[in-house]
């Protein structure tokens, strides 16, 4: 069993540190008024300006927040089942702030893979893909791929027999275990 797993918004609650952020040099925004993927657009915020942002939220990765706890022992617990890899978009620029931010965490994993925009992930070879993005859990379904979908608000309005919703990773066990 090869399994995806994404970072951002499943591993690291990087939209807490942005929100900090932006918080500070614009009017406030809360995690839960973040609702869309693309949400920035009704915020009126730069599309550039909100990616570099999230940049230098990971050159502070040690104030990056986890998504929950335990995230050590339930990877080490999902590493069981199989080559657990870590799939990520982002720049590249922020892959050695990911490790270190996984490796401080004490994250199980067995390889790093990074690529430029998160819909590519489809094309990999995995059998399941966990992960937050409305936009790739689509684009995993059209390939016909398994996706357990990490909740998350502003993945709220995807729904299809095919996905599995899960509000935290040890629940991805169990489903992967099943498949």
């Amino acid at each position: 069993m090869k399994i995806a797993l994404d970072v951002d918004g499943v591993l690291a609650d990087v939209i807490v540190s942005w929100l900090n952020y932006s918080n500070s040099i614009r009017p406030h925004i809360s995690k839960n008024q973040v609702t869309d993927w693309e949400f920035w657009k009704k915020f009126d915020i730069n599309p550039f300006d909100f990616y570099s942002e999230l940049s230098y939220c990971w050159k502070n990765w040690e104030s990056l927040p986890p998504t929950e706890e335990n995230l050590s022992s339930t990877t080490k617990n999902l590493s069981t089942l199989g080559q657990v890899d870590i799939v990520t978009a982002r720049e590249r620029s922020t892959d050695s702030f990911v490790k270190n931010w996984l490796n401080y965490h004490d994250i199980s994993y067995d390889n790093y893979v990074s690529v430029i925009d998160g819909p590519m992930k489809a094309d990999l070879d995995y059998d399941v893909f966990i992960d937050d993005s409305p936009l790739n859990a689509v684009k995993f379904l059209e390939n016909n791929k398994k996706v357990i979908l990490y909740s998350q608000p502003w993945n709220q309005h995807i729904s299809n027999h095919k996905l599995h919703r899960i509000t935290n990773l040890s629940e991805a066990i169990e489903k992967i275990k099943s498949y």
